[in-house]
Formats: C-alpha cells, sequence, structure tokens
C-alpha cells in the first residue's frame, strides 16, 4: 500500500491546488449575488433596474465568450496549461480591482468594465484548469480528478454566499455599507495570488511537453506523476502512446479547423456546445446569481436570504463529492437524467405554488418553495454541474474553448431572462426553465453516448465508425477512462484504426 501512495497524494494535492482556480471562479460568482441585493452597492451604482443587474451578470459571460473563442486557445496551446492559468488569474485580479473600486457617475460603467475583464480572466482558468487536471489523471481515475474541478467551484461558491452573508453585519454606518461590498469582492485577490505564484512551480502536462517536442521534459513530468504507482515500464508505455497520438494527428494536419471539417469531430464538438448550453439555459447561471432575490421574494430578510444561499451551497459541495465518488461507477447518462428530472419537479413545484398562492399568501407554500429551491441546486450539483467533454490532444484547447462559449452563450440569455421574467411575469418564469430542463431529457438520451473503460487517447477511436446521432458506443459525457487490473492503461487496438 506504501508504494501506491506518494504518487496518489501528488496527483490529488496537484488537482486540489488547480481546483483553487476554479474556487475563484466560484467566489466571483457566489459574492456576486450578495453584491447585488447589498444597500451600498445598490445605491454605489444608481439602484440599477432588474435589466441593469441582468446586464451586469450576463455581461461578464460576453467577457467569458469573447475569451474562449479568442483568447484561451492560442495561450494555452503556444504558453501551456500551467501559464494560461497564469495569465488569467493576473487579468480576474484586475478585473477585480476595477469592481471594487467603483464610484461616482460612472460607477455602473465601471462595474460593466470590471466584469468583462473578470469574465476574460475567468474565461482562461476555467478551461487550462480542467485541461491540465484531465491530462495529467492516469487513465481510469480522469472522472473523479477532474470533478475536483467542480468541488473547487462549488467551494468557491459557498464561500462567497458565507462571506456576503457575513457582511451584513457589517453595514450599520454609511462608511460601513461603502466598504463591506468592496471588502467582500476584494477579499478573492487572496487566493488568485496564491493560485498565481504557485503555478510556474508546477510541471507541466505531458501531452502538451509532447506537443512542443519537448520528450525529455515529458517523461520527467510523467514520471514524477507516477512515481511509484507505475512501473517505469508502464511509464514509458504511456508516453509512448501519448507520443503516437500527437504524432497521428499532426500527420493527418489537424487543425482546429478540423473540428468542423471532419464529421467524428464535429459530432462531439455540437454535443459538447450544446451540453454546456444546456447546463445554463436550465436556470443554473442565473440561480446563483439571483438566490438570494428569489428568496427574498418568498418573504426572507436579505441577511435570512443571503444564510439559506450559503446553506444550499455548503450543501451541494457534499453532493458534487458524491458526485465525485460516483461518476466513474455510473456514468454521466444516468447522473445528468437522474440532475435535471430533479431540477424540473423543483421548478414545477415552485411554479405551481406561486400560481396557488400568490404575494406570498401562505406561509407553508414558502416555505416549501425554499425547500424545492434546495433540491433544484442538488439536482444540478449531481447533473450538469461537473459535465465535461474531452476532445483529441490536437484539438483539445481549442474543442473545449468552443464547447465552453456554449455555455457562455446560454448564461447570457438566462442571466438576462430571470430577473426580468421574475418582475414582469412573477413565478410563471419558473415553468419556462422547467419546460428547458424537461425538454433536455430526451436530447441526453438521444444524442449522448456514455463512455466507461476507455483510455483518453482512445476516444477518438470510438467514434471514428460511429457518427450516427443517439448511438451508444462514441465519446461520451463520462471523462473517465479504463485500466487494466494492473493499472496499465488498456492497450491501444491500432488494428481497428
Amino acid at each position: 500500500m506504501k508504494t501506491l501512495r506518494k504518487a496518489v497524494l501528488r496527483l490529488h494535492l496537484l488537482c486540489l491546488f488547480f481546483a483553487l482556480g476554479s474556487l475563484v471562479w466560484g467566489y466571483n460568482v457566489g459574492i456576486l449575488s450578495s453584491v447585488l441585493v447589498h444597500p451600498g452597492f445598490r445605491r454605489a451604482v444608481g439602484y440599477p433596474t432588474a435589466s441593469e443587474k441582468g446586464v451586469i451578470t450576463a455581461i461578464y459571460y460576453l467577457g467569458t465568450w469573447a475569451s474562449y473563442i479568442f483568447i484561451s486557445h492560442p495561450i494555452s496551446d503556444r504558453l501551456g496549461r500551467r501559464y494560461a492559468a497564469l495569465i488569467g488569474i493576473i487579468i480576474v485580479t484586475v478585473g477585480t480591482a476595477f469592481e471594487a473600486s467603483v464610484s461616482g457617475p460612472r460607477a455602473y460603467s465601471m462595474m460593466i468594465a470590471g466584469r468583462i475583464i473578470s469574465g476574460v480572466g475567468i474565461g482562461m482558468v476555467s478551461t487550462s484548469v480542467p485541461l491540465y487536471q484531465s491530462e495529467v489523471s492516469p487513465a481510469g481515475k480522469r472522472g473523479k480528478y477532474v470533478v475536483l474541478n467542480h468541488v473547487g467551484f462549488v467551494v468557491g461558491l459557498t464561500a462567497g454566499f458565507w462571506v456576503g452573508y457575513g457582511v451584513t453585519f457589517w453595514g450599520n454606518t454609511a462608511y460601513e455599507q461603502y466598504i463591506s461590498w468592496r471588502f467582500s469582492l476584494a477579499i478573492n485577490i487572496a487566493p488568485s495570488f496564491i493560485f498565481g505564484v504557485g503555478l510556474p512551480f508546477l510541471p507541466e502536462t505531458p501531452r502538451w511537453l509532447i506537443e512542443h517536442g519537448r520528450d525529455e521534459e515529458a517523461l520527467m513530468s510523467l514520471h514524477w506523476l507516477r512515481e511509484e504507482s507505475f512501473t517505469n515500464e508502464q511509464i514509458h508505455v504511456e508516453l509512448a502512446r501519448i507520443r503516437d497520438d500527437v504524432e497521428e494527428y499532426r500527420g493527418s494536419g489537424t487543425s482546429w479547423l478540423t473540428l468542423f471539417r471532419d464529421p467524428n469531430l464535429f459530432c462531439r464538438l455540437w454535443r459538447a456546445s450544446l451540453l454546456q448550453f444546456m447546463a445554463q439555459m436550465c436556470g443554473a447561471a442565473a440561480m446563483k446569481y439571483y438566490l438570494p432575490t428569489l428568496l427574498e421574494k418568498l418573504g426572507l430578510s436579505t441577511r435570512i436570504a443571503l444564510m439559506a444561499g450559503g446553506i444550499e451551497s455548503t450543501l451541494k459541495i457534499g453532493m458534487t463529492v458524491i458526485e465525485m465518488l460516483l461518476i466513474d461507477r455510473l456514468g454521466r447518462r444516468t447522473t445528468l437524467v437522474s440532475g435535471t428530472l430533479a431540477m424540473g419537479f423543483a421548478l414545477l413545484i415552485n411554479g405551481v405554488l406561486g400560481r396557488v398562492y400568490p404575494d406570498n399568501t401562505n406561509r407553508g407554500a414558502d416555505i416549501v418553495c425554499v425547500v424545492f429551491i434546495f433540491v433544484y441546486a442538488l439536482g444540478y450539483s449531481m447533473g450538469f454541474g461537473p459535465a465535461a467533454w474531452i476532445f483529441p490532444t490536437a484539438v483539445r484547447a481549442r474543442g473545449l474553448n468552443f464547447s465552453a462559449s456554449g455555455g457562455s452563450i446560454g448564461s447570457i440569455v438566462a442571466a438576462q431572462v430571470w430577473p426580468v421574467g421574475i418582475e414582469t411575469i412573477g413565478s410563471n418564469i419558473y415553468f419556462f426553465f422547467m419546460a428547458i430542463n424537461f425538454a433536455c431529457i430526451p436530447i441526453i438520451l438521444l444524442f449522448y453516448p456514455e463512455t466507461k473503460g476507455v483510455p483518453l487517447e482512445d476516444m477518438d477511436l470510438l467514434f471514428r465508425d460511429r457518427q450516427l446521432l443517439g448511438s451508444h458506443d462514441g465519446e461520451g459525457i463520462n471523462e473517465s477512462a479504463g485500466t487494466t487490473d494492473s493499472g496499465l492503461p488498456k492497450p491501444l487496438n491500432r488494428a481497428a484504426r
């Protein structure tokens, strides 16, 4: 047992450290939900309307979309996964400084600028972090390690809610109201600094090093990642398979345009983009930002609403950990469908009770609505929350960026629709997002195949002869991969190519 612990501990610590980047992302989301209802913030930006709040929220995702399409890919491919994350976290810090320093007649414009800048940085961090985690993880364990990315996000989200709750006790005077919400935003600079300082000292992924002809460094990196858990022979076999995969794509003339030209890759691309789009159009992004506002509508005070948001986010950490333990056993289709059913049902209950007991006329109904908001959040953590997609080495960075841009588009739409919908049609807005959740279920079952027990380098092979929509053998929504009983990655059947 002792020989297995060294590399396993290293890998866990490495992925946990990279999850710190996701924590910064999650905190960025969680804290804004409390800032939007803070009296000091509302006064500073001129008491924004529901539509203006929607713009503050949605404009952030315009920044992430621009980053995914134009910035993240070239930096990640040219400088490596670590330095892409480093540049991204520096940009996030600049954006956070803008957000925390807004004042005067241009406060709203400064907030918008800060949100766009933060979005660009988060776009780089949110793609380079899971990319790094997936590329350093051994086959058979990839799902668990990549889900650590979502654990980091949920921990950051939870911290944002609890800090926002704590800030409500620091606002008795005009000065305290002026400074407290700014402090709650600026505190995110601390984990950003720790993450940025540590990145240059970590090993680059073997796959990126192989892509750039640095074979000796790739061997050293892989040996450090697998030391004492795999034999030297197994390490060299894994490195050879990575090299073969890279060389095959180089010889084929593959580029990012191949994502659109190659039917196999395009099948992955549109599925991945649609998955990310659905993950946000189900209402999750809006729920994160407007949860305190929704709870206030149900009669809770601002302080209690923020406390409830903290409790809800804390419960999501537990659900995400459970998901991390089950993902490689159950597969993503099962967890996705189960989570989507839970979300749709929770929204149905909230919509119906809002129609039967309008204007908070029944306290019991309000309590049930709060409970099912929690159910909704747990369903998301079990389903769409950890959803990810893996692309071949040559187009992995660009594929992840393109697919993540689908999530940005969904977030822009949902973040703008939710606050305006609540103001204009009230609880009927729940039916809109309920319908989207239920519509996602047949889409998942028809078009998203399951993959379990397949190494990362073999994902391309599975799609080669499976272009029919709804095939159950193909690149799936489970990042996990398989190993032999000895722990060696399963051999690639080259004859099948």
